[in-house]
């Protein structure tokens, strides 16, 4: 399945035309995401490649995420195209956060002139099925930064808005 994001309303971007997410299910709370960036790559601002290590921060650059819930609290992941990572747990909204207790997802990005791509695959949290929602930060090199989403919730970009998590995995 392929999903398009949406940029918020507040911050286009001068750069990037589109952001997709193809999702597939890889095996048991296995699953894989590929973000797909349209647009003039060249003018991003893409991590260099670092140790693939869990990291803090990374929303601050450009970092695709994901957002997973099964009703009581939810779980934050960050992708960098660094490599690097980020699994938090909360209670409830922007409240109890902590480091998750989840592997290392696999990370690996490549681009051209007009793509950029990021293949991550990583365990969602429990069994059954959730509520998924699909973010990414893209900074460009002049430090504008645009906030995509399947679903922005009103006001400022906010990312653990449950409005946002519009996708249901099974």
């Amino acid at each position: 399945m392929r999903v398009p994001l949406s940029p918020h309303p507040d911050t286009p971007s001068a750069a990037v035309r589109a952001v997709e997410v193809e999702v597939a299910p890889v095996s048991g709370r296995q699953v894989r995401l590929r973000y797909v960036v349209t647009g003039e790559i060249s003018r991003l601002a893409i991590p260099e490649a670092a140790p693939p290590e869990r990291a803090d921060e990374l929303w601050k650059r450009t970092c695709f995420e994901a957002f997973a819930t099964r009703g009581a609290g939810y779980r934050e992941f960050n992708f960098s195209p660094s490599t690097q990572w980020a699994a938090y747990d909360f209670d409830f909204y922007r409240a109890g956060m902590r480091n998750a207790e989840a592997p290392a997802p696999r990370i690996e990005g490549r681009h051209g002139q007009e793509h950029y791509e990021l293949d991550v695959a990583f365990d969602l949290p429990g069994d059954g099925p959730c509520q998924v929602a699909l973010t990414a930060v893209i900074e460009e090199a002049d430090g504008a930064k645009s906030y995509w989403a399947l679903k922005h919730a009103p006001g400022m970009p906010d990312f653990h808005q449950t409005d946002g998590f519009a996708l249901e995995l099974p």
